[in-house]
């Protein structure tokens, strides 16, 4: 992991509450923040929000945000409401 990468686990119970630590957390992250999204199976209308502030907070710090172990139907619900495009996804 480069040194300006910061890596965070999300919970997928707390998946909400973990998005705003992480949005927190940017200052900090230097230019990159990799989220862990394995324990995610669902996103609710709490979780895409947080989402899309983390999204736009990133985007005015500069900051790349990479979403990893998403399954399908975290990745569909991101493309369905056009939030995908914001982050990346490593193969």
């Amino acid at each position: 992991m480069p040194l300006n990468e910061m890596l965070l686990k999300i919970d997928g119970d707390r998946a909400a509450e973990a998005l705003q630590e992480a949005i927190a957390s940017l200052d900090g992250a230097g230019g990159e923040l990799v989220l862990d999204f394995s324990s995610v199976r669902r996103v609710d209308a709490g979780v895409l929000r947080a989402m899309e502030k983390l999204a736009g907070a990133a985007g005015d710090k500069a900051v790349k945000v990479v979403l990893r172990g998403v399954n399908i139907d975290v990745y569909k619900a991101l493309k369905l409401i056009k939030l995908a495009s914001r982050f990346s996804f490593p193969a």
